[in-house]
């Protein structure tokens, strides 16, 4: 299981940010499982980005041709020609089933291969409107920070590509190899809520900042325990209503929802790294029985504790 021959699709203008994203979480690094991770553009040679910084590419359109994950980079021309030989190149992937994937306007050239049809997607929240209006036959979702829809997946603009990657890492590799990862980057391994929150949200006080991630840093430390949302309100010195304003401002999500992301985060984790039973698993994660922590993995994951297992164990 795992997609290891990794080839990034660098277009003209092609974003510093991008390119950072993408070297960032599958470029070589020590102590981590190495990927074999390369960049393409239409043609060898220089490539120009963002920056307006020159980009030494050493590969041509053949390496889609093998890699079994393609990623998109958005770049500055991002409006795709129907004769740009790019095009081709993707759907010959799609049809021998690599997976591909695009974040913010590197979106638009997946449109134009006709890989997006049906599909919903996501793409930066101020291009959203425009790829909808070029390409009404796919579902485009601003709000979110990535969707999966198999061997398609989408993400949402500049820094949301760092999500859509540690995301295919954690599908394709584990929880473990994507926490690592996310260690190494200083960075959440996963972020709740869509992009919503980050476009025109008012952003909670200082004070009430500081005591909301404390509340959470306790929480992520008792998941054993009982945890309820009035509890938290109290932790945080607010009441039940206040507390579920300002948590999703500062998560997008509820508190539900985030509690139980932690329990199987942590879920997953433990099942790859130790052989503790599922019953005493669920235990740890603060599931009344293993039946529960089956039922919300399988939601999760679509498949069970054991198969997940079984699949990613270091243990």
């Amino acid at each position: 299981m795992g997609l290891h021959r990794v080839a990034a699709y660098a277009p003209p203008g092609a974003t510093a940010l991008g390119l950072g994203i993408a070297n960032a979480t599958f470029g070589p690094r020590p102590g981590v499982p190495g990927f074999d991770f390369a960049v393409c553009a239409r043609r060898p040679g220089p490539l120009q980005t963002d920056l307006g910084l020159p980009l030494t590419v050493r590969h041509d359109l053949g390496l889609l041709a093998t890699a079994d994950m393609i990623l998109i980079l958005p770049g500055v021309e991002y409006r795709v020609e129907s004769s740009d030989p790019v095009l081709p190149a993707l759907r010959a992937a799609h049809d021998r089933g690599a997976t591909i994937a695009a974040h913010c306007v590197g979106t638009f050239a997946l449109a134009a291969a006709g890989l997006l049809d049906g599909l919903r997607v996501t793409t930066h929240w101020q291009f959203a409107d425009e790829l909808a209006a070029c390409h009404p036959e796919v579902t485009v979702q601003p709000e979110a920070l990535y969707i999966d829809e198999g061997t398609i997946i989408t993400g949402a603009g500049a820094a949301a590509g760092m999500d859509m990657c540690l995301h295919l890492i954690r599908r394709e590799h584990g929880a473990g190899l994507a926490n690592k990862i996310a260690r190494g980057l200083v960075i959440p391994p996963h972020r709740e809520g869509g992009q919503a929150q980050y476009v025109s949200a008012p952003v909670p006080s200082d004070s009430d900042d500081q005591r909301l991630a404390a509340v959470l840093a306790w929480a992520r430390a008792h998941l054993s325990h009982p945890i309820s949302v009035d509890l938290l309100a109290a932790r945080a010195l607010m009441s039940r209503r206040s507390f579920a304003r300002h948590f999703r401002l500062a998560t997008g999500t509820s508190p539900h929802a985030w509690l139980r992301n932690q329990r199987l985060s942590l879920a997953e984790e433990l099942l790859e790294t130790t052989n503790l039973s599922i019953e005493q698993i669920a235990d740890r994660v603060g599931y009344r029985s293993a039946a529960v922590l089956r039922e919300q993995f399988a939601l999760r994951r679509g498949v069970s504790p054991s198969e997940y297992r079984r699949a990613f164990s270091h243990s």
